[in-house]
């Protein structure tokens, strides 16, 4: 996968992430947002006052195809050592392994930035993350039942952790 890339978000990426985003609003489970979000919502989404946390666009020789972000876990400090990793990938794009790269790429940033555990928060039906984050090393901790209501279904949620330094050590 030479033709890969990872660049920092910035504002001249917002319109094609957005777009990524939103059409998965539109037609799929693997976000609880029910409306497309517009640019302001979506800066929130991925950039943060805090520098231990940062969105990348995802580029396929020099396309936009998708990003991920490492983001906040909770807001106090015992949580401050895990991470929320989150990936999306245009339609076209999945099944090619970028899913697995972009992973690593988020596992690789976190344990630079003092971070050793990851949690990916999925819905219970979007059994393509569910595969792809299992394929890379990360295990069920959690499953909640009918937490979420969309398209008029209730809708459960699993977590998924991985521990990048297993015996918790940095």
């Amino acid at each position: 996968m030479a033709g890969i890339v990872f660049e920092e978000v910035r504002e001249e990426h917002l319109s094609g992430i957005l777009k990524i985003y939103n059409h998965y609003v539109v037609n799929s489970t693997a976000t609880f947002h029910a409306k497309p979000l517009g640019e302001e919502e979506m800066r929130e989404l991925l950039f943060f006052d805090n520098p231990r946390y940062t969105a990348y666009v995802i580029k396929d020789d020099g396309v936009i195809c998708g990003y991920c972000i490492l983001t906040q876990f909770k807001k106090r400090e015992a949580y401050d050592c895990t991470a929320e990793i989150t990936i999306y990938l245009k339609e076209d794009c999945m099944g090619r392994g970028i899913g697995s790269l972009a992973a690593g790429y988020i596992e690789k940033i976190a344990l630079q930035r003092g971070i050793h555990s990851l949690v990916a928060i999925i819905c219970g039906e979007n059994t393509a993350s569910i595969r792809m984050f299992e394929k890379n090393g990360y295990n069920q901790c959690a499953h909640y039942k009918k937490v979420g209501r969309k398209f008029d279904r209730f809708l459960d949620v699993v977590c998924y952790q991985k521990l990048l330094l297993p015996d918790g050590n940095l």
